[in-house]
């Protein structure tokens, strides 16, 4: 099953977006979720990540104080809200998740077994 990324878009730069992520036919609370993005020519790199119950986040140093990820178990959804937005963070975003335990978040790209097909974000300056 393939997670699905939407909300993408071009914005200008300072501006912001918020990108969601549906995990369907799951039960998204046994999942630890992640964003990463990938820019052209670039290896995928983490951005963020959440814990099972949403109580725990950690979030890669370049979107610190820009970023806020958030989910919302009952309606299978994670956000992440992007402020600020930086040209470099021109890139397409993906959202992962993989079954962790309580309190759990992941930074480690190999760790997560589900993605989605991601959704372009384009910073212009």
């Amino acid at each position: 099953v393939q997670l699905q990324a939407f909300g993408g878009g071009l914005v200008q730069a300072g501006g912001f977006l918020r990108l969601s992520c549906v995990v369907p036919g799951r039960t998204m609370a046994a999942y630890v979720m992640g964003w990463f993005r990938q820019a052209l020519n670039k290896e995928r790199e983490f951005v963020a990540t959440i814990s099972r119950a949403g109580t725990v986040r950690d979030y890669a140093d370049f979107v610190k104080g820009r970023a806020t990820i958030s989910r919302d178990n009952a309606k299978n959804t994670v956000n992440l809200q992007m402020n600020s937005l930086k040209p470099e963070d021109t890139a397409l975003y993906y959202c992962a998740a993989g079954q962790g335990v309580t309190g759990q978040t992941v930074t480690d790209i190999n760790w997560y077994d589900v993605w989605g097909r991601g959704t372009q974000v384009t910073v212009s300056s």
